[in-house]
């Protein structure tokens, strides 16, 4: 049976931030979400962004083509976020948004564009220009030679209407560990992070920037 939904703004309490100073293993993070998910559901836990960095891996969507795994080289878990192969690793801050949609807007595409908004606000304020693009997940920046390269990535999962999973934000990432994947899928485009557009920000400057952009943009 569907979930009755609340209307929207009803009971919401401010949104809880943690944020985890050490490398947090992709097993133990998905736990812990799915446990947050089930209170978040059932009531009364707050809505909780969790800002963390994994241990090098790579993940595999739903929608994951097992040719777009070119090496593995670190480890690989499938997981039940949407999407296709992406890489996770110190230098990326990954952001786990855990949204109880039933008291916000019923409605998971817009959603996505709102994390979307989130990172193009956010990398904006480091001087960066960060774009959509039709047909291809996550947010994107143009090369002086014209090319596009990824900086954020996007994959959600909804569960009882409550979000999780999240994006990943390419800080300072070794951009090499992402030679091994076909990152979402995607060929014929590179990946980039803050650090190689030549902008220095560290992890505190970046996570205060998310958490004031994801207010303005979620309330």
């Amino acid at each position: 049976m569907e979930a009755k939904l609340f209307e929207p703004n009803l009971r919401l309490v401010p949104v809880e931030w943690r944020v985890s100073d050490t490398l947090v293993d992709y097993p133990a993070a998905v736990e812990v979400m799915e446990r947050r998910v089930a209170q978040i559901a059932d009531g009364p836990a707050a809505e909780l962004v969790w800002l963390l960095e994994h241990p090098p891996v790579y993940t595999a969507g739903t929608s994951a083509n097992p040719s777009d795994l070119l090496s593995a080289r670190f480890p690989v878990f499938k997981t039940g976020r949407g999407g296709q192969f992406t890489y996770h690793g110190p230098g990326q801050r990954v952001a786990y948004v855990m949204l109880d949609l039933r008291r916000r807007k019923a409605d998971v595409r817009a959603f996505v564009h709102d994390l979307e908004e989130w990172l193009i606000r956010t990398v904006d304020h480091f001087g960066i220009k960060g774009e959509r693009r039709e047909g291809r997940v996550g947010i994107w920046v143009v090369r002086p030679d014209g090319g596009e390269d990824k900086i954020a990535a996007i994959g959600v999962r909804v569960r009882r209407w409550i979000t999780y999973h999240g994006v990943a934000l390419n800080v300072a990432p070794d951009l090499e560990h992402f030679s091994g994947i076909i990152p979402c899928g995607v060929r014929g485009h590179g990946v980039t992070s803050i650090a190689a557009l030549g902008i220095g920000a560290s992890m505190a400057e970046v996570d205060k920037t998310l958490e004031s952009r994801f207010n303005k943009v979620f309330g």
